[in-house]
């Protein structure tokens, strides 16, 4: 304890390897271990091997000393600076940077910003307006990509990155320019829910058909006035950017075009205008 304290910077040589880690010798007879896990800050180990060799002089630093066992803790990470200290610096929050896709995951994209520095982009930070479902709709690893920073967790070793946040949000320029309440769209059909259908305007761009928007008859099933794939003539009677929702109405369009009326139709009659001007 007196020759090697906890804390202790020491220089040692490399005796042999193992699996789980390397024994350093610090002077005859005396070895310690260190760990795979206290190799590198960043830098993922598999095999000591992939850091050191036999013969190899190194720098460590005492972790623990067990005199019963016989037994010395060494780290070779801790010999040098944490970079995840100074990470904040190096990465502030708004900066946009450059990384290659190392990995997908289900919720997101790894990418690499530096040796054993990764970040995350989750998959609602990929598009402003499409439901990306995965990430490899957008990436695929080995990907160059550039991000902008969001977020920082040194405690934790994350940084949080968006993809989308490289280009303006259209939902803040060009959405709001292109519809307004009271103007006719063109759109189609691409999911049906037991509330309604959700109709794509354009590329990422969807609005809700409420299912009390189909008819002026009560509509059970949204599928019995409209289909997956249908290409429909519909009126926007609502428009919310900041929500990013726009409310449809196929009843209100077909109102302006002198259908649907009750004074003016049976039942039968109007349900079958209606779906004809649905198809149209």
């Amino acid at each position: 304890e007196q020759k090697s304290p906890v804390g202790a910077k020491l220089k040692g040589k490399v005796v042999s390897l193992t699996d789980y880690g390397a024994f350093v010798e610090l002077e005859e007879g005396i070895e310690g271990l260190v760990h795979i896990s206290e190799m590198s800050w960043t830098q993922r180990v598999k095999h000591p091997s992939k850091v050191v060799a036999i013969g190899d002089a190194v720098d460590v630093v005492v972790l623990d000393v067990d005199r019963a066992n016989k037994r010395i803790s060494l780290g070779m990470r801790q010999a040098e600076p944490n970079p995840w200290n100074f990470i904040e610096e190096r990465y502030p929050v708004g900066t946009r940077v450059e990384g290659r896709v190392r990995n997908l995951a289900d919720f997101g994209a790894f990418v690499e910003l530096e040796e054993g520095i990764d970040g995350l982009i989750h998959i609602s930070e990929m598009s402003w307006t499409k439901r990306v479902r995965h990430p490899s709709e957008i990436l695929k690893k080995g990907d160059k990509v550039e991000a902008i920073v969001l977020h920082v967790d040194k405690a934790n070793h994350r940084i949080s990155l968006g993809l989308k946040q490289i280009q303006q949000d259209p939902w803040q320029s060009a959405v709001p320019e292109k519809y307004r309440v009271g103007m006719d769209v063109k759109g189609k059909v691409v999911r049906i829910t037991d509330f309604g259908a959700f109709v794509e305007l354009e590329d990422g761009v969807e609005g809700l058909l409420h299912v009390s928007e189909l008819s002026h008859e009560r509509v059970n099933k949204p599928e019995d006035i409209v289909q997956v794939g249908q290409e429909l003539i519909l009126k926007v009677i609502k428009f919310d950017p900041e929500e990013r929702k726009i409310g449809l109405s196929l009843r209100a369009y077909l109102e302006g075009q002198g259908e649907g009326s009750a004074e003016e139709d049976g039942g039968r009659g109007r349900k079958r205008r209606r779906r004809e001007g649905a198809e149209e």
